[in-house]
């Protein structure tokens, strides 16, 4: 794959190689870790809760080219990401992926939560989150041992997501393998618009709790491959969908969100992600404070809230046991498409009791909300 271009100058607004394709959809632009970014196509035929149904019923495509793209290469490349990251690479191997956490090593906070690729013990891919993707790197740079490089490919890549149901026979349409196992990727060629085959990296994953895949490929070749999974997904009804329906389908499946359920400020315990922590290696950053904290138990939790009447939760609401008695606050908030609900994460006392029910201050007013354990709703992520 191709070398990432010259740096952005400092406050530089980034833009996707698919913008031109996303303007003429009528697609609205947000900032997102410094990419102008599809939120919806409200322009055109979509918006938020058209493309969240697609994507729930049918298939989406995403561009989720904002995503970071860094690679650690050189003898003992894989066993020094194992070293630093938080999940145990011994736990998969060659051809999988797996997700993980960057940890703070003084405070066990989360710097970033990401996909690593392993493709051998030389070659590893990893996907940070658009705005931690420079701290992931300069962390991993600074500790890398001689012989081990790291370097920064965010602008060099494109990432699509494919999503949905009818995902498989959209990628087996245009010439692409699918099928594969959950959390495993396979690298292909693809035909450009030239006919010059350029190289995919297809991988089983994504943020939305439906089958789907997530496409990495040089930034050049990204129109190509959008223009041929839009056109073979015509038939399968597929839709361009924004970040605005990635953030209500990720959130339906409690997957936290950088930035608002999971920060340096939160820490693996408290985001009930210590099934991404390999407790029993050696060495990770942050591992003595997160085993002490474990053992004495985190002061806070992350927690699902549906609502029983018709509120909409939003991040930074109060959290209540009682109209006096404040336990914390909604990191994630909205209205579910698929549960016609209002639901939520939040960051709650240790001390609430897991069955009780607790209000949300929702522009004033105390709205009540139920306890629930994610996903919000069934979900068909591994099968097949």
């Amino acid at each position: 794959m191709a070398a990432d271009p010259s740096p952005s100058p400092a406050g530089e607004t980034l833009r996707s190689p698919l913008h031109d394709r996303h303007e003429a959809l009528g697609a609205k632009f947000s900032d997102f870790g410094g990419w102008s970014m599809p939120l919806d196509y409200s322009g055109g035929a979509g918006g938020v809760v058209a493309e969240h149904t697609a994507v729930r019923e049918r298939v989406g495509l995403f561009d989720v080219s904002h995503l970071g793209k860094a690679l650690v290469t050189g003898p003992g490349a894989a066993e020094f990401v194992n070293a630093t990251l938080s999940n145990d690479l011994g736990r998969i191997g060659p051809g999988q992926a797996q997700y993980t956490l960057c940890c703070d090593e003084a405070t066990g906070g989360i710097v970033d939560d990401l996909i690593v690729y392993l493709r051998d013990e030389t070659h590893v891919l990893l996907v940070p989150n658009a705005a931690n993707t420079a701290e992931v790197v300069r962390r991993l740079e600074e500790a890398a041992p001689e012989g081990v490089r790291v370097r920064d490919h965010h602008r060099g890549y494109a990432v699509l997501a494919l999503q949905g149901p009818r995902s498989d026979e959209v990628l087996e349409a245009v010439g692409l393998p699918a099928g594969h196992d959950y959390m495993s990727f396979v690298e292909a060629g693809f035909a450009d618009e030239r006919g010059e085959e350029v190289g995919v990296v297809l991988c089983r994953t994504g943020y939305t709790g439906e089958r789907g895949y997530e496409l990495i490929c040089d930034a050049d070749a990204a129109g190509a491959l959008w223009d041929a999974l839009m056109a073979a997904g015509a038939e399968h009804g597929i839709a361009a969908c924004g970040l605005g329906a990635r953030d209500t389908l990720r959130t339906e499946m409690g997957y936290p969100l950088h930035g608002q359920d999971i920060s340096l400020d939160v820490t693996p315990n408290e985001a009930r992600l210590g099934w991404a922590v390999g407790w029993k290696k050696e060495a990770f950053w942050g591992r003595e404070v997160l085993l002490a904290e474990r053992e004495q138990g985190a002061a806070r939790r992350l927690t699902a809230l549906v609502s029983t009447g018709r509120a909409i939760p939003r991040p930074h609401m109060g959290v209540s046991l009682t109209a006096d008695v404040p336990v914390g606050e909604v990191t994630s908030g909205t209205f579910s498409p698929t549960l016609k609900k209002g639901i939520a994460l939040a960051l709650v006392s240790r001390s609430v009791d897991p069955e009780a029910e607790l209000g949300v201050d929702v522009r004033g007013r105390r709205e009540v909300f139920t306890q629930t354990k994610p996903p919000f709703v069934d979900t068909s992520v591994r099968e097949g």
